[in-house]
C-alpha cells in the first residue's frame, strides 16, 4: 500500500485512511466498458490510474477529517472477516483499524460516519466481530445513510447476497440506535456544518456525493458515481452493479460539470493514489489533473 495522504482545505485536513488495493481483475468486471483501447485512448491515465496493460488501478479506503468538534468518516470500506461472494473480499483480514487509529481516529472517537450507499466495500467497517457477533466499530457516532438508500436495500427484493450485507453491517448499527436516515431528494442534504450531501443516483437510487468545505477549499467525495479516473473522460462507461445506468451517466455528467473550471477536488473513493484531482475541460469531455496528498 501507498503511504497515507491528507488535502488541506484551510483550516480542514481530509485523510485517505487506506483499507486494501483491489485485484488487477476487478476493473474488467466493475467497468467492461474500459477495454485496452478505450484506456490506451486517454493518454493522462498512465502512469498513475492504469497499468501499463490497460488495467484499471482500484483501491478501497476511506476519508476522514476533522472539524467543529467533530471526527467524520465517509464510507468504511469492505471490512475484516465478513463472508462475501467476491473472494477477493471473502473474510478479508486487513489492519485497517490500525492505520485509522494511526490517521488520528480511533474508532471509539468518531463522531459521524456518512455512507454514501449501501454497498458492500462502503459499509464493511460499520461494524466488527466481537466473539462471534458483529457489534458497531464507531460505538458513539451517528451513521448517516440516505432514506432512499435504506428505502431500496431494505426492501423485501433484495437478493441475498445485500441481505447479507445488511445483516452483518448495517442492522447491527439500527439496533444499536446509531443510525439516522437523511432526506436529500433532489437537493444537498447538511448533516453537519460545512458538509453537504449532494444527489448522484443511478449507481444505486440513494447515493450521494459529500462535499465538505474549507476555509481555502471545497472538496467532493464522488462515492460510485466516479469509479475511476476513466469516467471523467468517458462518463458513458457503466458498471454492471450500476442499479439505472442511464441515470447513473446523467449523475456523472452534471458532477463533472458542476466541478469543471473550478479549484474543487475531486476525491475518489477507489482512486489509486493521487487520488484526488481538480476537473478541467478537454476537448468535448474531462480530464482530471492530479493533485496529490500530503502527509
Amino acid at each position: 500500500m501507498h503511504p497515507s495522504a491528507a488535502w488541506d482545505l484551510g483550516g480542514l485536513v481530509v485523510r485517505r485512511v487506506d483499507e486494501t488495493a483491489l485485484p488487477p481483475r476487478t476493473g474488467a468486471v466493475l467497468l467492461p466498458g474500459a477495454t485496452p483501447a478505450v484506456v490506451a485512448a486517454v493518454a493522462w491515465l498512465l502512469p498513475d490510474f492504469v497499468r501499463q496493460d490497460g488495467t484499471l488501478r482500484l483501491h478501497s479506503h476511506t476519508f476522514a477529517w476533522r472539524a467543529d468538534g467533530l471526527s467524520v468518516l465517509v464510507d468504511t470500506g469492505i471490512g475484516n472477516g465478513k463472508p462475501r461472494d467476491d473472494p477477493a473480499w471473502d473474510r478479508l483480514d486487513t489492519d485497517y483499524l490500525l492505520r485509522l487509529a494511526g490517521a488520528g481516529f480511533p474508532p471509539e472517537e468518531v463522531d459521524l460516519v456518512i455512507l454514501t450507499h449501501l454497498h458492500t466495500d462502503h459499509v464493511g467497517w460499520n461494524t466488527r466481530d466481537d466473539g462471534g457477533r458483529w457489534v458497531p466499530t464507531f460505538p458513539h457516532a451517528r451513521h448517516v445513510v440516505p432514506r432512499a438508500e435504506w428505502d431500496h436495500w431494505a426492501g423485501p427484493a433484495t437478493d441475498a447476497a445485500h441481505r447479507q450485507v445488511l445483516r452483518d453491517s448495517v442492522l447491527p448499527v439500527r439496533d444499536a440506535g446509531l443510525l439516522d436516515l437523511v432526506d436529500v431528494g433532489d437537493g444537498p442534504a447538511e448533516p453537519a456544518p460545512g458538509i453537504r450531501l449532494l444527489p448522484v443516483p443511478g449507481h444505486t437510487p440513494g447515493q450521494v456525493a459529500v462535499e465538505v468545505r474549507g476555509a481555502d477549499r471545497t472538496a467532493v467525495i464522488g462515492a460510485d458515481s466516479v469509479h475511476h479516473p476513466v469516467q471523467v473522460a468517458r462518463p458513458d462507461l457503466t458498471s454492471p452493479t450500476d442499479t439505472d445506468p442511464a441515470l447513473s451517466v446523467r449523475s456523472r455528467r452534471a458532477l463533472l460539470g458542476r466541478l469543471a473550471g473550478t479549484d474543487t477536488l475531486l476525491l475518489g473513493t477507489h482512486f489509486p493514489p493521487p487520488t484526488a484531482g481538480t476537473v478541467v475541460p478537454d476537448g468535448n469531455t474531462h480530464r482530471l489533473v492530479p493533485v496529490p496528498g500530503g502527509t
